[in-house]
């Protein structure tokens, strides 16, 4: 589709793709857009392992994160299908630049550009409870690859800190794990505020018309052929 639609090209256009889905299937995009949030967002480091990249991807679409930052350094992000279900469909997935020595650094910059905290999931000497944290402010969580975690720059270039309280001899669970406890607390938290955490207007729509291609046989074909009657009107 053309970056450059605006509002009202994107609401006709999803206007014409609704004879293509079922009214029950559009009316649970709507359902699901209504919980859907970019307040919170995730980022993965490094992660190599599909059953936890796709278990990651499975719970941020659970829980109505909408947007996935992968950072590829020495390893390649494989997803999963049996585990993610069809789950990344539903999601924006972000790839910073692969094999770049400053991939992470420019993640975060456009994070920050965005309004995002950078809050890294570590055993750092700063980090504070996940159950303390302010949740009130935009937050990219950042999730390293497993076993060694998070890159050095990673850490060092983090706002803030996280860790999730442990009672047991481990030092640390699973990174998908990691994402499912931090997911689950924050997502709950955001829902029982009264900040504007859901999509803006603009973000529902792109989302919506997004979902709609996604859904339908040929979608490319039927939005040029719209765009190209809707071109030769203006002619």
């Amino acid at each position: 589709m053309n970056p450059s639609i605006d509002l009202n090209q994107q609401k006709a256009l999803i206007e014409h793709l609704r004879s293509c889905i079922a009214p029950q299937r559009y009316n649970k995009f709507i359902e699901v857009l209504e919980n859907r949030t970019q307040h919170l967002c995730v980022v993965l480091e490094n992660i190599y392992q599909s059953q936890n990249a796709s278990a990651i991807l499975r719970t941020c679409e659970c829980f109505g994160i909408q947007d996935v930052h992968i950072i590829e350094k020495s390893f390649d992000y494989t997803i999963s299908p049996e585990v993610a279900l069809g789950s990344n469909k539903w999601l924006n997935l972000q790839y910073a630049q692969p094999a770049t020595e400053n991939n992470t650094l420019e993640t975060y910059q456009k994070l920050k550009a965005a309004g995002y905290q950078i809050v890294a999931t570590c055993l750092h000497q700063e980090a504070e409870s996940l159950y303390d944290y302010d949740f009130t402010k935009k937050t990219a969580l950042v999730f390293g690859t497993e076993l060694s975690g998070l890159s050095p720059q990673a850490i060092a270039l983090a706002d803030k800190y996280i860790h999730i309280p442990i009672v047991g001899f481990t030092e640390s669970y699973n990174v998908s794990v990691s994402a499912a406890l931090c997911l689950q607390h924050l997502s709950r938290q955001l829902r029982n505020s009264s900040i504007p955490w859901q999509l803006d207007e603009t973000s529902k729509l792109q989302t919506l018309l997004q979902w709609m291609k996604n859904s339908i046989r040929a979608s490319e074909q039927i939005v040029a052929r719209w765009e190209k009657e809707q071109m030769s009107k203006k002619i």
